[in-house]
């Protein structure tokens, strides 16, 4: 097995002498060690690091941040190692212990996919904003991107070289890039998996420097990306809907039924073109013909047109819903649940 280890670090403790020891022991001959701008004291630590035959040293002039750091070090061996079995990134605080980065490295040499270091966040030990942040990213990553994972901000990643020029070009330069990096699998069908791995936080994960505010912001940032255009072309149709519906109550007077659905098909045909189009250059940035994909998106639209026409209209003669005003609320609620199932829908299928 030849694989290089990445650890990006900034402002390192002494904590980070016990993580090379035990790489070391291992057997694990190249450890690459990113310093990301430390600050002047961290000199000496840097200069013991030098020292170890082991290490390989690579310095940011300025804090460029964590995502930054790894695509150094991805580049740097694409460069120097480009016959490795791949690489395996982890943290400078003892977070991974170094047998869960052997199994990782070592799986990820035999099955040829990523292998993703899973922790426990059930654990008495997990600090609550870590758990917090963990499970709602996790959920978010299951129903808006179709990703199913445990953990999703782990940082032992054990990564094919193959994979590695695809991962150099994300964007994000700090904690959002390990985010963008599942989204980018995903979309371009890397495999990745999952390893059990030991929960680790010492010091209630004080020495961390995630924040989890901005970084926070940054990472749904991009995972909400996913869901913008929808949401955006959901309210075009809601508010179509209900102009045309008002306006076309002199038209068709006792005739509920056209009424209706003239108004949900002129609304779903102009949202659902902006959708189109919104959804294939800025969203999923679907490299299929536009032939292929919009042909899809419209058989998905006119099975989401007749859904949605036959339930709102459904219900409304069941609750006795005859105003406009009432069967806006009414397709608020059920175009709101067939929001998940057409994006889930166009992500797997339309603009896969």
């Amino acid at each position: 097995m030849n694989v290089p280890v990445i650890i990006p670090t900034f402002n390192p403790k002494e904590k980070i002498f016990e993580v090379i020891d035990g790489l070391s022991k291992k057997g694990f001959e190249n450890i690459i060690i990113i310093d990301d701008g430390s600050k002047a004291e961290c000199a000496d630590i840097f200069k013991r690091i030098e020292k170890i035959p082991e290490c390989i040293l690579l310095r940011h002039e300025v804090n460029k941040g964590k995502g930054r750091g790894l695509k150094t070090g991805f580049e740097y061996v694409l460069k120097n190692f480009p016959d490795c079995d791949g690489v395996v990134t982890t943290d400078d605080d003892g977070q991974h212990t170094p047998d869960d980065i052997m199994r990782c490295a070592q799986r990820m040499a035999k099955d040829k996919k990523a292998v993703l270091g899973a922790r426990d966040f059930k654990q008495d030990n997990v600090p609550p904003k870590s758990k917090f942040g963990n499970n709602m990213t996790r959920i978010v990553f299951r129903l808006v991107c179709g990703i199913k994972i445990t953990d999703t901000q782990t940082g032992l990643r054990a990564i094919p070289t193959d994979y590695l020029p695809l991962l150099c070009k994300i964007s994000g330069e700090r904690f959002e890039y390990e985010t963008n990096m599942l989204l980018e699998m995903k979309r371009a069908s890397l495999e990745f998996e999952e390893e059990t791995i030991t929960t680790i936080y010492s010091d209630n994960n004080s020495g961390t420097h995630f924040n989890p505010l901005t970084d926070s912001i940054k990472i749904y940032a991009i995972i909400l990306k996913y869901a913008a255009s929808s949401l955006i072309c959901s309210l075009i149709d809601i508010g179509l809907f209900t102009l045309i519906n008002l306006l076309a109550i002199p038209v068709f007077g006792e005739n509920e039924t056209f009424r209706v659905f003239t108004a949900t098909a002129i609304a779903r045909i102009i949202s659902s073109l902006t959708n189109y189009f919104a959804n294939q250059r800025g969203v999923f940035q679907s490299k299929q013909s536009v032939k292929k994909s919009i042909v899809r998106y419209y058989i998905l639209a006119a099975g989401q047109l007749l859904v949605s026409f036959l339930l709102v209209n459904g219900l409304s003669m069941l609750f006795g819903a005859q105003s406009s005003g009432w069967q806006s609320l009414i397709k608020i609620i059920i175009d709101t649940i067939l929001f998940f199932f057409s994006f889930s829908i166009q992500r797997d299928w339309v603009y896969k």
